[in-house]
């Protein structure tokens, strides 16, 4: 098994509204591709980060093996939910994969 963690801060100037519409259609948008990406078993997006954090969403997601992860970012689902409900909208990412 592989973990996929991904943590997002917004950019700034968006308003409060603004912030809770991204990260709302981002957790539909990404949870949504459980099940259809082959070796994708589970996806979690946390939007409310208690205060003493310092990003603004996380990606918890869990993979068959490391090739389907390799998969996964390039599929053309991933691929179009990242491009529309993500990357749009933030400032900095960073990224731990690991094996379990």
């Amino acid at each position: 098994m592989t973990k996929h963690i991904i943590l997002w801060k917004l950019k700034d100037g968006l308003s409060e509204a603004e912030r809770q519409r991204i990260k709302a259609d981002a957790k539909r948008a990404l949870e949504g591709l459980c099940g259809r990406i082959e070796g994708l078993t589970s996806v979690t997006v946390n939007t409310e980060p208690l205060p003493s954090s310092n990003c603004d969403m996380m990606l918890d997601s869990t993979f068959t093996c490391s090739e389907a992860l390799s998969g996964y970012s390039v599929h053309p689902e991933h691929v179009g939910v990242a491009n529309t409900y993500v990357r749009p909208y933030t400032a900095e990412r960073c990224c731990f994969d690991f094996e379990l």
